[in-house]
Formats: C-alpha cells, structure tokens, sequence
C-alpha cells in the first residue's frame, strides 16, 4: 500500500466513525419516536375503550349527568373544601424532606412536578427533574435537592404500596374481600418489601454503597461517551456521601415526612369518600373500609404509566370496584368522574401555573441551610 493510500485510508475513517455514529443517533431517535407514537396509539385507544365503551355499558352517561344534577349546594361546597384541602396538603411533605424550603415554594415544586408527570412523556422521572430544576434554581445545593427529591419519592412509593395491604386486612376484619384488591395486595406488599430491603441495604453499607456508585458512575460514563459527552464527575464517594446525608435526613425527619406524606394521600381519598356520599350511595351500601379499598387499588392504576395519570385505568378500577361493594351503576360512574375531575383538574391547572411562572422575582440563589 502506498502512502497515500495510508494516508487517504487515516483521513477517511473517522468520517466513516463520523457517519456510523450519526446513523446510528438517527437509529436510535427513529426507534424513540416510534416508542413514543405506539404509546401515544396505545393511551389513546386505552382511553377511549374506556370512555366510549366499557363506561357507557356500567351506566348510560344520561343516567349519571342525572345523578350529579342532583348535588346539593352543601355537598358541592363540601366537594370545594376537600379539594383545597388536598391542594394544601401537597408542600409539607417537601418541607419535611428538604429543611429551608418556604411552604409556599415547596407547594408550587410540587404541584408542578405532579402537574408535569401527569401530561408529559416520561411520567414520574419528569415530575422529579421538574423538581430538581426548579429547587437548584432557587438556590438549593444540588446534593440536598436532589436527596430530599429522591426520599420524598420514595415515601410516597411506601405509602401507595402500603394502603392495599391495609385495605385487605379491613375488609377481612369487617368479613368481606375482593379477589382483585388482595392480588394487588400481594404484589404491593413484594414491590413494597423489595424497595425496604434495597433502601435499607443501600444505607446499611458504606462499602456497599460505594461499589454500587463506582458502577453506576461507570455504566453513566459508557452511555454518555455513546453521544460524545464527557464522564459524570461523581462516582462511589458521592455516593457514600449521599448515604451518609439520606441515613442523617432519614433520622430526623422521618417522623414529619411519615406525617405530611400520609395527610397528603388521605385528603385525596377524602375527595373520594366526599363524592361518594354527595351522589347518595349510603354507607349500608359502601362503607368506609369499602372505598378505602376501592380508593388504593385506584391509586395502584394511576401508576400504570400507559396513559397519563393512569387515565382510563383508573376510572373503570374504581368504577368496577365500587360497583363489586353495592353501589348503584350510574351512583358508581357518577362518584368516580366527580372525583377524578376534582383530583385532576385543580391539580393540573394549578400545577401547569406554578410551572410556568416558578421564575418570575427569582431572587439570586441562595441556600439558607447548607
């Protein structure tokens, strides 16, 4: 081989390398988008199968408008104090997570990110960067903010996989069950114990913790050189770091986070308990136990993340449920679209504000409890 066709072979291949990887980024958005325009396919169908369908077939939508036409002013202004009740309840969990925070920006931080992971592509990985980003620009050390992010997530996960092993044991206490809500149960109670026994074991071992960041800044590191990125600047002492902060926060705190995390999830099945009994179904027909069960296997589909929100999931569970317990057909339809309007609607529009207008007179950052 002469040398310029060595010279011609060194000057050519890594455009080759240029092309391979720019077909290959092309690949990979091509395989993304079709991703996404199958999800976007599947919510919709899902949605509408439910809606146009399966609903119409529990109780004709004339039967159930009748049914809200005959809320009373008291349950309607019932209805509107529970729901600002709800709304208040979103801040105090990140108080408790995150020391410094304001009630008032930790309300808007959460709206926000429970607003966004409603509605956006990626579901609850959105709401936590949502928060991430908007507690950094207001000034909160990176580590901190994304430490009380992560614990208050996974407060939340603990309580949601929790309420359905408590609800079986009610119902078996008042002498009933329902098939569904014990299988949801048992899967609840193996996700919930696998979380525990990785928190714990996480916190337990500095050693361990610091091999598992070492490989996890490794496997980053790979994936970022793919798209031509620099390697992550943490690695296993970060997370040591992290554990160290996470057992301390843990330590001091669990008692409020427990607390505001619980108050959170209750207020929202007081807007469910509130919107049964304003259609009418009496508690010889759906006791309180009964909705509380009905209400966490309803909580367990809103994470199903095929479409937002659990939409369509959730409202033919809580509907099937309730009707399974006693309630009337359009009673059940009735209490089930009135509550998801009143969990959603308020929750989204204050939500979709508060992130859009979180900027407006930001002051220069400032962390007040480093």
């Amino acid at each position: 081989m002469s040398a310029s066709e060595v010279d011609a072979g060194l000057s050519v291949e890594p455009e080759d390398q240029i092309v391979r990887a720019e077909l290959d980024e092309a690949r990979k958005k091509r395989r993304t988008g079709r991703a996404r325009s199958v999800g976007i396919v599947a919510s919709v169908l899902v949605v509408g199968g439910v809606f146009v369908f399966a609903l119409p077939r529990i109780a004709d939508y004339g039967e159930v408008w009748a049914v809200v036409k005959t809320l009373s002013w008291e349950w309607v202004a019932a209805l509107a104090l529970a729901v600002l009740l709800n709304l208040a309840t979103y801040g105090p969990p990140l108080v408790a997570a995150l020391p410094g925070i304001s009630y008032f920006r930790a309300t808007r931080v959460t709206l926000a990110s429970t607003a966004l992971s409603s509605v956006a592509p990626g579901g609850a990985a959105v709401g936590m960067a949502t928060s991430f980003a908007m507690l950094r620009a207001w000034g909160f050390e990176g580590r901190r903010a994304g430490l009380a992010v992560a614990v208050q997530s996974v407060w939340n996960q603990f309580v949601i996989l929790g309420f359905p092993i408590l609800a079986v044991a009610g119902l078996a206490a008042q002498g009933g069950s329902n098939r569904t809500l014990e299988l949801v149960a048992i899967i609840g109670l193996a996700a919930f114990a696998a979380i525990v026994v990785g928190f714990a074991i996480g916190l337990s071992s500095a050693r361990l913790a610091r091999r598992i960041g070492d490989d996890a800044a490794r496997l980053a590191s790979r994936a970022k050189a793919l798209i031509h990125k620099a390697p992550v600047k943490w690695n296993g002492v970060t997370f040591v770091r992290f554990r160290g902060e996470a057992f301390e926060l843990i330590r001091r705190r669990w008692p409020s986070l427990t607390a505001a995390t619980l108050a959170g999830h209750l207020t929202v099945f007081l807007v469910l308990v509130a919107s049964i009994r304003a259609v009418g179904v009496p508690l010889a027909e759906v006791t309180i136990v009964e909705a509380f069960a009905a209400w966490t296997l309803a909580r367990i589909l809103g994470s199903i993340p095929i479409t937002p929100g659990g939409v369509g999931f959730v409202e033919l569970g809580l509907t099937g449920v309730l009707v399974a317990f006693g309630a009337n057909d359009a009673d059940a339809v009735a209490a089930t679209l009135i509550y998801r309007f009143l969990t959603v609607v308020p929750t989204l529009a204050a939500g979709l504000i508060a992130a859009a207008t979180w900027k407006l007179g930001q002051r220069p950052a400032t962390d007040r409890a480093r």
